[in-house]
């Protein structure tokens, strides 16, 4: 899939709105930002349309099952991980989903704290990283609390300035265009002002150090290497 992110855009294929709704909004007070579908076909045309840290899928749907959504990704060489949220959680259930190329499993009911813990674990390991959190020179960043410290001391900070910040630490050095930025705090239903990248960053400058964001003019923004 590329590069992971503790930042991550998650897509839920869930046909039960009410439960739908409430892993959207737990998950995005977790720091995520989820976008929803309820059938194998939408599944389908987002996974072709836009770029995804994880999916997560249930089984049973209504045009169908959800390891037919992972077998045609897994056959189409796409490596999004996938966790597998389903009431069939029988141990064979497990080993097919497994098997057909799933990266976890979870069964319902289930608790939110749990599947954001088991999404970030996937971020790190295909991230290749063993710690959970991001350390970047005196700034270091926890995911699992949408935490920033620098030289130990906590910075607070909003839960899509920690999102910036998380993506730029990631990858020291890299550019992130502003539209990748927008693509991984903004899920499809909401709207997105021209300026607020701008304004995250700026005030991220402000409690962190205005040399620690460097804006490539034109391109995007990247944070510095440490010296």
């Amino acid at each position: 899939m590329g590069d992971k992110q503790d930042v991550m855009r998650i897509l839920l294929v869930e046909d039960d709105p009410v439960l739908a709704d409430g892993v959207r909004a737990g998950l995005s007070i977790a720091g995520f930002t989820v976008d929803v579908v309820s059938t194998c076909a939408d599944a389908r045309a987002a996974l072709a349309g836009a770029r995804f840290d994880a999916l997560v899928l249930d089984l049973m749907l209504p045009d169908g099952s959800g390891l037919d959504v992972l077998g045609a990704m897994r056959a189409g060489l796409d490596a999004t991980p996938v966790l597998l949220l389903t009431a069939l959680d029988e141990t064979a259930d497990k080993v097919r989903g497994l098997d057909t190329g799933a990266d976890d499993y979870l069964g319902k009911p289930f608790d939110l704290d749990e599947l954001g813990a088991r999404l970030r674990a996937l971020a790190r390991r295909g991230g290749g990283r063993a710690t959970p959190r991001l350390v970047h020179g005196e700034i270091e960043l926890d995911p699992a609390t949408l935490s920033v410290f620098r030289c130990g001391v906590p910075v607070a900070v909003s839960r899509r300035e920690f999102a910036v910040l998380a993506l730029l630490v990631e990858r020291p050095g890299m550019i992130r265009p502003k539209g990748e930025i927008e693509e991984r705090l903004y899920g499809w239903q909401e709207d997105i002002e021209s300026n607020t990248v701008e304004v995250y960053i700026h005030n991220l400058r402000g409690k962190l150090g205005r040399d620690l964001i460097e804006t490539v003019r034109g391109v995007g923004y990247r944070i510095r290497g440490v010296s």
